[in-house]
């Protein structure tokens, strides 16, 4: 039994790690797959799709970033003119869920997703739901 428990856990250490920084390429303007473990403003369909983040004139990418930032255990992984990826690490698997953002004129391109597995039971929405209502009280959205 022991040994099970132990094989377990290093199992579950090496897969969280392996989880860590990697080169991405820019998927924000992509649909979603279909595994339900990712939202998008750019797909249409029902179980993937979020309503459309409308931008105020004062919105900038450092204040996007900041407001995606302050959802907790996140880093910025990438950062560009237009575009940005937050990194989110979940707290005991340390799996990892990518937050894409580009401002395409006064709208916001939002897309998150789970880097590993098949369902994230609804945390990307949620996550998408908690940047919408910090842009919100940032005057950003």
């Amino acid at each position: 039994m022991f040994k099970i428990f132990t094989l377990a856990l290093v199992a579950t250490t090496l897969l969280g790690c392996s989880n860590g920084e990697i080169s991405m390429q820019d998927r924000s303007a992509q649909p979603c797959g279909d595994k339900p473990n990712c939202v998008s403003t750019q797909d249409s369909r029902e179980e993937f799709t979020l309503a459309p983040f409308t931008l105020t004139e004062n919105a900038s990418l450092d204040d996007i970033e900041k407001a995606a930032l302050s959802l907790g255990r996140a880093k910025t992984g990438d950062k560009e003119q237009d575009y940005l990826r937050i990194e989110y690490t979940s707290r005991v698997f340390r799996f990892v869920d990518d937050l894409e953002l580009r401002i395409d004129g006064n709208t916001l391109i939002v897309r998150s997703e789970s880097r590993t597995g098949h369902s994230d039971f609804g945390v990307n929405r949620k996550r998408a739901d908690a940047l919408r209502e910090a842009l919100k009280q940032a005057g950003l959205i």
